[in-house]
């Protein structure tokens, strides 16, 4: 018995078949240990901190060196 195409492919089988195939997926994640998120996310962290402490020195830096040359302050 052929179902009608029109009840297949309705919204509703959609949103279900969408949502199947989020949890089908899910379930194929390796994930992470308590510790190594723990890691990752203090890495990450330092990561950014030691980046904007470099950053804000060029910042400064460029700044203070505008403000000399070009402001003549």
């Amino acid at each position: 018995m052929k179902v009608n195409s029109a009840v297949r492919h309705s919204p509703g089988a959609r949103l279900i078949r969408y949502f199947i195939g989020i949890v089908d997926e899910l379930k194929k994640v390796v994930w992470l240990s308590r510790r190594e998120v723990i890691y990752l996310t203090t890495l990450v962290l330092l990561v950014a901190g030691i980046a904007g402490l470099v950053l804000g020195a060029l910042d400064y830096g460029f700044t203070a060196l505008i403000d000399k040359l070009i402001l003549g302050r």
